[in-house]
């Protein structure tokens, strides 16, 4: 460590469309030595542009940024993957005596890098079975039945009836050949760390009108014509093809939307996916959240980059 100080790194989250982007680059451009890292699972994704709201042209070329445009769009890409990735980022940034800027409203990436959760593997295979035998008579009483005994503690955390946890619990189980809850306190616990985060809030109303507008805006800036080099081009991972107007884009140029009602079902998954945004941030008590205008965020956060203490590296 060398006389210079160092600030803590830190992160800006909250829900898609309140302005984390526009204001981890200001920070940037204000800010000596920092470099800005993305955390959104989608903008992981080659090609996938406009939809994700990536930056482009200018904006991506006038800062350094870290984890875009990592795999094309025919892979798989995990949590795991992304953590591997970001202490690689985090790692480089440090060595070089910079502080990053996190930026991004995927929570349980968020979570992962931020806490260095440990995560268990994937298994599609176990999963797949698990899954068929959840949709056969009794499956899914045969199945939580089998969780209680290979791991209880689990058990008593997860609904009977909730196929996505039950599965998932015991694909990694009987993947890995410890108990699913072996794997750490996870979501629950909240340390603290090096890296202070902001959370960007805004009324719901004024929310959704500025969804609306942005993807009007999308729309007419080429999201639909993006879609269909990608779906002209490569096979989409199941992932990548869930992805929030990706996914009501590729039904429309298959026939089964009309391009209204794809766009009426884009907004509402948004809409709806921002509240989620904000439930999940909102249960992490070291976010410190801001409610003013763009103006009096920037200056809080640019005063506590530029005062607070070191980073405890």
């Amino acid at each position: 460590m060398t006389s210079k100080e160092y600030k803590n790194h830190i992160a800006i989250v909250g829900a898609t469309g309140t302005g984390k982007t526009a204001l981890a680059q200001r920070l940037a451009a204000a800010v000596e030595d920092v470099e800005l890292i993305s955390v959104d699972a989608m903008a992981v994704y080659i090609g996938f542009d406009i939809g994700t709201a990536k930056p482009l042209g200018m904006e991506r070329s006038r800062f350094k940024w870290h984890l875009l445009d990592l795999v094309e769009a025919d892979r798989e890409f995990s949590v795991a993957e992304f953590q591997e990735k970001f202490n690689e980022s985090i790692a480089q940034i440090e060595v070089e005596r910079k502080r990053a800027i996190l930026v991004g409203g995927t929570g349980l990436y968020h979570r992962a890098i931020i806490d260095n959760l440990e995560l268990p593997s994937r298994y599609p295979e176990i999963a797949k079975e698990l899954e068929d035998k959840w949709s056969q008579p009794s499956g899914a009483e045969e199945l939580y039945g089998l969780l209680v005994k290979l791991d209880s503690k689990a058990a008593e955390k997860i609904l009977p009836n909730n196929m996505r946890r039950v599965v998932r619990a015991l694909e990694v189980t009987l993947g890995s050949g410890r108990p699913f809850s072996s794997f750490g306190p996870g979501l629950t616990l909240y340390e603290p760390n090096n890296i202070q985060l902001f959370g960007l809030s805004m009324d719901r109303k004024d929310l959704s009108q500025r969804l609306s507008l942005r993807l009007d805006m999308q729309l007419e800036t080429g999201f639909v014509e993006e879609v269909r080099k990608l779906y002209r081009e490569k096979e989409i991972s199941k992932t990548a093809r869930q992805a929030i107007g990706y996914a009501e884009i590729f039904d429309y140029l298959e026939d089964k939307l009309t391009f209204d009602e794809a766009k009426e079902k884009i907004l509402k998954r948004t809409r709806d996916y921002a509240k989620r945004q904000e439930a999940w941030f909102r249960r992490d008590p070291r976010v410190c959240w801001l409610k003013g205008s763009e103006e009096e965020n920037f200056r809080v956060i640019y005063e506590y980059m530029t005062f607070s203490g070191h980073v405890g590296y």
